[in-house]
């Protein structure tokens, strides 16, 4: 399986959200800890429902814990 392209925040959020730990992002959202140490490290690409769940876990919009690059030559 190849690495997704999709980055995220999510390490940065935690840390802006009183260091949350991975395990205690994990309990909030309903997966393992290691689930999100896979989607951290853009091993893993997390479903839209979670993905949203991990936004609004952080109180913030779905495209500030995640980023899809653009093509080059492609219009946005």
């Amino acid at each position: 399986m190849k690495p997704t392209r999709v980055t995220n925040a999510i390490r940065a959020l935690r840390f802006r959200h009183g260091e949350m730990t991975q395990a205690e992002l994990a309990e909030r959202i309903g997966v393992t800890r290691q689930t999100v140490i896979a989607i951290e490290q853009g091993r893993y690409s997390p479903s839209l429902e979670l993905a949203f769940q991990i936004a609004r876990t952080f109180g913030v919009p779905l495209d500030e814990v995640f980023q899809y690059p653009q093509d080059e030559g492609t219009k946005p």
